[in-house]
């Protein structure tokens, strides 16, 4: 977008210590908010001495870079010619750049500070079927608004989105960790720990980004979108919880994970629960 080229005339490495030894890693959700504005800050090193050359060649410093070309003044040139004359030129070409998220402090010792730049907010809605004699339960429709700012891919942010929402549900309605009598972990393998599967997906999903540009700035005002969908998957939990709680007069005593003997058990403590206050 910075040289205003398609992406067929990117081409995308892959992480090299021997280019960037002290790279950091892409952990909380901090991928594209550090690499994304370190690539735009070496991008606009090149265009500032692109712009210098244009200014001496052509007498014109503003530059705009579009679809392939670069307009100068009243001219249009193609990327290609302009960048082969200015590496004729010996202009530098290539450039670093690095970024470090501003605004964000923290003290340990007092817990007081800013430790994020901004926050991401989501709404989600879910559907759910339980069966009261064995448990289990059925995701039938999820709907989720969510804000990612202003996306700079919408197809990859629904995408994460919607793997973010799989990935929290399955924490709190499978994958329930077991250990035996000697501390052992019984839960270790795809036998026995029950992680979501495509036929865990409810058949009807629907995802919209809450377009709206980032007060920060961040790359082309967008928001990470990489963890924080996780959390929507409350709204499974919730909605199973509200389902055994129908009718009665108290909570279901729901735990997570919310598997099929733990529904069980919180739908028959509601009944009982609900059933002594009745005699009373």
């Amino acid at each position: 977008q910075e040289f205003g080229l398609r992406f067929d005339s990117v081409r995308i490495t892959a992480t090299d210590t021997a280019k960037v030894p002290n790279t950091s890693a892409t952990a909380a959700s901090s991928g594209t908010d550090l690499n994304g504005k370190a690539a735009q800050n070496a991008a606009q090193k090149i265009k500032a001495r692109l712009a210098e050359f244009a200014k001496e060649k052509y007498g014109f410093g503003d530059l705009q870079f579009e679809n392939g070309s670069v307009v100068i003044g009243e001219m249009r040139v193609s990327f290609k010619y302009f960048i082969t004359a200015a590496y004729q030129a010996r202009v530098q070409l290539w450039s670093d750049g690095f970024y470090a998220t501003p605004k964000i402090h923290w003290n340990r010792d007092t817990l007081s500070g800013r430790p994020f730049l901004y926050f991401a907010y989501g709404l989600a809605a879910t559907e759910v079927v339980v069966d009261t004699l064995t448990g289990e339960h059925k995701c039938l429709r999820v709907d989720i608004l969510h804000d990612a700012g202003t996306s700079i891919n919408p197809a990859l942010d629904i995408g994460q989105i919607e793997g973010g929402y799989i990935q929290g549900m399955g924490w709190l309605t499978t994958e329930e960790l077991v250990w035996n009598a000697d501390g052992k972990l019984m839960t270790h393998a795809p036998s026995t720990y029950k992680i979501p599967t495509v036929n865990d997906c409810p058949e009807d999903f629907r995802v919209a980004l809450y377009d709206q540009p980032n007060r920060e700035d961040t790359i082309f005002r967008s928001k990470a979108v990489g963890e924080p969908p996780l959390l929507l998957a409350f709204s499974a939990f919730f909605a199973i919880r509200d389902a055994i709680s129908y009718g009665q007069r108290h909570a279901a005593p729901l735990h997570a994970p919310a598997t099929p003997e733990t529904v069980l058990h919180a739908f028959n403590a509601a009944k009982t629960d609900s059933a002594v206050e009745t005699t009373e």
